[in-house]
């Protein structure tokens, strides 16, 4: 195979000035560079680091590589069949590059026969590709950034390696250390960077995944995510845990399914996060298959990838075997007694059947995903698929393939057949994209293009295929402000903006026993009652995790009943929990005439629009009412 060299010449020549000038003046010309290309070639000056310098084989002695190939076994190990497949994969384009921390050359596989005459022969094992010894490069200044780097033609510190583009991505230690780094390294301009990048993440993934399992051999290794169908996939959380209980280790997606910095997890019990301490979680994954844990931080599943074997005598309660299937909620359940919020949902209803995009907007926990499951349920697609992708939960280099999917082989360990995107997933149902606010801009376009065009391709293919979804997205950002800042894209926003509902916080819910009743139904106590004590310290709460953070509560004083118990008092609560509900004091929000209108709307929606009731309730005349709307409207 030929390479073609397809660079721009104005761009080398841009370069070229660029590289002379920093040289001799110490600045590079405005515009001509990117802000961390520019930073980093200022760095590379610093180091001493000469534009025009020459390559410099690395001559090492075998008994210096016998020892750097043994101090880095385990990464070798790890990264060996990701390489493979991207050798096979992207080789006959460029290199493949694996480096340790200290950006010295592991491993390198792909085409090198081809570049070893175009400026490229000391890239070999035993070289030091650190920015400080060749200046600007993805390999070595994704080590300086500490996050994924491309370098576009031209933007190398050396001259020599103008006519190369390379793309590198970190690996990292379950201590959350950079461990070493990943590169595809190639001649000519960066192409389709999207897809280059995505298989360079979810190849890391596998890496830190086989690093992870291998560094706690006589430990507890599970994986575990909030949606069953993310395990065994890149972004599945991992867990090291002791037999005695203590968390040893977590990855970086674990931290974000916790929501917890890796410092505040390690060294903790396991039982304060997954609820069941050492001994009962490995009793449970000796059981085999997936399971469930339900937590504080709502419910996970989670898979054994490491469970040492031990005589275990705990005591554990019998698994159901099968679990009662419960019908949806109706949307007029989920309104409660507030007029506003079930007029909204029956506009949505109807919008979604008349294939208009819905989207859900409040505070987080106020439960977007159960009322973007009501709609589904309550349309003409209800027998069909309906897909949840939570965008800010997925990895941002995964989220592409995690919408598109990808084709078969697409990283080491990838299913046969390749994956099928989330979009090709919900073909004849509903799609629901949730926390579409954090999605990131660069798929903002692509995802624009595939609601405009109905077609998508999986990662890597070029054919499209047609999709046909109902489209509800929520978020708890304010996109129009997003819009402004251009962190959302505005012809993206009118796509998916076109039924909006705003859900109530529940601190504004006028049905609050209504949805206590429903939520205890759900949590299979139908006929359980709250003690008055409880009902009002709960009423008198401010709720800052609306939804979500009241089923907790309600789900711990449940697990806290005794045997015949039918009420809930506030001896089922913890000390911590009760001090927390406690502090009734509600945070102010607003000014005092947002406060002001917002009781005038509240008594207006709960007597259905009767002034006279509304201004009964308040306490003041009629004329008053409407004196006030005025002036708070004004």
């Amino acid at each position: 195979m030929t390479l073609i060299k397809t660079t721009p010449p104005k761009l080398h020549r841009e370069a070229r000035l660029a590289r002379e000038k920093l040289h001799l003046e110490g600045e590079v010309p405005d515009g001509v560079l990117r802000a961390e290309i520019d930073a980093s070639w200022r760095r590379s000056l610093s180091h001493g680091v000469h534009f025009n310098g020459k390559y410099e084989l690395a001559l090492e002695s075998g008994a210096s590589l016998d020892v750097l190939l043994a101090s880095n076994r385990l990464l070798i190990d790890a990264a060996l069949p990701a390489i493979d497949y991207l050798a096979e994969r992207q080789g006959k384009e460029g290199l493949i590059i694996l480096a340790n921390s200290d950006a010295t050359i592991l491993s390198v596989e792909g085409r090198a026969d081809r570049l070893k005459g175009s400026g490229l022969q000391d890239i070999t094992l035993g070289a030091c590709w650190s920015e400080a010894a060749r200046g600007t490069n993805a390999l070595g200044t994704a080590l300086v950034e500490s996050r994924p780097t491309m370098i576009d033609c031209g933007e190398h510190y050396l001259d020599r390696l103008t006519d190369f583009s390379c793309t590198s991505v970190p690996i990292y230690c379950p201590q959350g250390e950079i461990l070493g780094v990943l590169d595809l390294t190639r001649e000519g301009p960066l192409g389709r960077v999207h897809d280059s990048t995505a298989l360079l993440s979810m190849a890391v993934s596998q890496i830190e995944s086989r690093v992870f399992n291998a560094s706690y051999p006589n430990e507890i290794v599970l994986a575990f995510h909030s949606r069953r169908q993310y395990l065994e996939s890149p972004w599945q959380g991992l867990l090291a845990v002791s037999l005695g209980g203590q968390i040893l280790a977590v990855s970086a997606q674990a931290c974000q399914l916790l929501h917890a910095e890796r410092s505040a997890l390690v060294g903790r019990r396991c039982e304060e996060f997954l609820g069941v301490d050492g001994l009962q979680l490995l009793s449970r994954l000796h059981q085999g298959g997936v399971g469930s844990l339900q937590t504080a931080k709502g419910e996970f599943f989670y898979k054994a990838l490491r469970a040492p074997q031990r005589s275990i005598n705990v005591s554990t309660p019998p698994r159901s075997t099968a679990k009662t299937v419960k019908p949806p909620p109706d949307l007029e359940a989920l309104a409660g007694s507030n007029v506003r919020y079930a007029r909204a949902l029956r506009m949505a209803r109807q919008g979604l059947a008349n294939e208009l995009p819905v989207l859900l907007l409040g505070e987080t926990g106020t439960g977007k995903e159960v009322i973007a499951r009501a709609l589904h349920m309550a349309g003409s697609r209800c027998d069909k698929p309906f897909v949840a992708v939570n965008c800010a939960a997925i990895p941002e280099g995964l989220i592409e393939s995690e919408l598109f999917g990808y084709r078969e082989g697409a990283f080491t360990g990838s299913r046969r057949g390749g994956m099928i995107g989330r979009l090709q997933q919900a073909h004849g149902g509903t799609l629901f994209l949730d926390e579409i606010g954090d999605m990131p801009l660069a798929l903002q376009a692509r995802l624009l293009r595939v609601l405009q065009d109905r077609k998508v391709a999986p990662l890597g293919a070029g054919e499209e295929q047609d999709i046909d979804v109902a489209l509800i997205c929520a978020t708890h950002r304010d996109l129009k402000r997003l819009v402004e800042e251009k962190h959302f894209r505005e012809d993206l926003f009118y796509r998916v903006n076109g039924i909006s509902v705003m859900l109530p916080a529940l601190r504004e819910r006028e049905d609050f026993s209504g949805l206590v009743t429903r939520l205890l139904a759900k949590l299979n106590a139908p006929g359980v009652l709250l003690h008055d004590d409880l009902n009002r310290l709960l009423g008198g709460y401010h709720w800052p995790g609306n939804i979500r953070q009241l089923e907790m509560v309600l789900r711990t004083a449940l697990a806290m009943r005794e045997p015949g118990d039918t009420v809930l008092t506030l001896d089922h609560l913890p000390d911590s929990m009760l001090d927390e509900l406690s502090a009734t004091e509600r945070p102010s929000s607003g000014s005092i005439r947002e406060n002001e209108l917002e009781l005038i709307r509240q008594s207006l929606d709960s007597h259905q629009g009767n002034v006279s009731a509304a201004a009964d309730a308040l306490g003041i005349s009629r004329a008053t009412l409407y004196r006030k709307l005025k002036q708070l409207r004004s």
